[in-house]
């Protein structure tokens, strides 16, 4: 019974020291339906990303400034602004998911993220 015991409590710790308890950070990614119609007669904005550069209506910035330029286009509307985000060659899913949590961090956007071709 004793070696038992010895055997269950090297498991316990075991499977203790080899378990992550940190939490990874999630992207919420939403299909869009066939046909959608848009809700809103908001002007698109269109973020073309690169590896290297990040263009905004044809006026590049840099990832730090994403969210203020955001917000000041956004302005003081309540009405939900669509982003489309055309990816270029060679953008890195850590780069999109950056970009991705700052557009999720301003509120009243519609984001669609269009694929390569």
């Amino acid at each position: 019974m004793t070696s038992l015991i010895d055997v269950i409590f090297l498991l316990l710790l075991f499977f203790m020291l080899s378990s992550t308890f940190s939490k990874f950070a999630e992207v919420d990614l939403t299909a869009a339906g066939s046909g959608a119609t848009p809700t809103t007669d908001a002007r698109p904005m269109f973020l073309s990303l690169a590896p290297d550069s990040l263009r905004l209506n044809g006026t590049d910035h840099p990832l730090e400034a994403l969210a203020a330029v955001l917000a000041a286009e956004k302005g003081g509307t309540e009405t939900p602004l669509p982003v489309i985000v055309a990816l270029g060659e060679g953008v890195t899913a850590q780069r999109l998911t950056d970009v991705l949590a700052i557009l999720r961090s301003q509120p009243g956007l519609a984001v669609t993220v269009l694929g390569t071709s």
